[in-house]
C-alpha cells in the first residue's frame, strides 16, 4: 500500500512574467476567485496569491520590495558573498606568504 492520501510533490516549474501578469489580471477582474483561477490553470493557490501580492507591491498598492528591488537585493547578496570569498582567499594567501618570507 503506497502512502495513503499523500500526493507526490509537484515538480518545480517556471513561468514567464507575461503569463504571471495574465493570471494576476484574471484574479483582479473579480470574475473568478484566486482558487478557481489556480485550479483552471493547474497552479498552486499559494503561487497565484504571491503573484497577486507582488503585483500589488510593484504597483505601489502595498508595502514591500518591488520586483526590481528584489532582483537588485539578490544581485548585491551574490556580489557580497563573492567578495567575502575573495577576502578569505587573500587572507589565506597573505598568511602563507608571510610564513614563507620568515
Amino acid at each position: 500500500m503506497e502512502s495513503m492520501g499523500k500526493k507526490k510533490p509537484r515538480p518545480r516549474r517556471s513561468f514567464t512574467p507575461e503569463f504571471k501578469a495574465e493570471i494576476v489580471e484574471l484574479c483582479r477582474r473579480g470574475d473568478r476567485s484566486v482558487g478557481q483561477v489556480a485550479k483552471d490553470f493547474d497552479l498552486t493557490e499559494t503561487a497565484v496569491r504571491l503573484w497577486v501580492s507582488q503585483a500589488e507591491t510593484d504597483a505601489g498598492e502595498r508595502d514591500g520590495l518591488t520586483s526590481s528591488e528584489r532582483e537588485e537585493l539578490a544581485a548585491l547578496r551574490r556580489e557580497n558573498r563573492r567578495l567575502r570569498e575573495d577576502v578569505e582567499i587573500l587572507k589565506r594567501a597573505t598568511a602563507f606568504f608571510a610564513k614563507e618570507t620568515r
